[in-house]
């Protein structure tokens, strides 16, 4: 009798988390088609409100409005971003020792200022000197 409850409860249990696994799941497909329809509105009355004006172009309606939005998606991709972080990390690793600290540089305006064109003439001499070009 306690076997036949316990699976019965179990029975119960998974029952209720996929009822609500599939309320979930219908509520962001219900959400996701609503914003889709205010970006088309959005599209359209930024579309309506600038284009005309700026560029003579005709005003739209929503259906062309919503086809602009899904064409620049299309164009301009669909966000998300994951890429560029790959790209980050593996550039540091492949640029490792090239790679220079900026913090090297902080005083860089300062000498340049303070010795800055006799320095590099009294360099540039030495090192003709060396190479024997003078």
């Amino acid at each position: 009798m306690e076997h036949r409850e316990r699976l019965t409860g179990k029975v119960e249990n998974s029952i209720k988390e996929m009822v609500i696994k599939v309320v979930k799941v219908i509520f962001v497909i219900i959400l996701a088609i609503g914003i889709v329809f205010l970006l088309g509105y959005a599209v359209m009355y930024l579309w309506n409100w600038l284009m005309p004006d700026l560029f003579g172009l005709p005003e739209v309606g929503y259906w062309k409005a919503l086809g602009i939005l899904i064409l620049a998606k299309i164009i301009f991709g669909f966000g998300g971003g994951g890429g560029h972080k790959k790209a980050k990390t593996s550039s540091k690793k492949a640029c490792g020792p090239l790679r220079s600290d900026l913090s090297k540089w902080k005083h860089y305006e300062e000498f340049w200022e303070e010795e800055g064109e006799t320095a590099y003439e009294a360099y540039k001499k030495r090192k003709d000197m060396e190479r024997g070009t003078i």
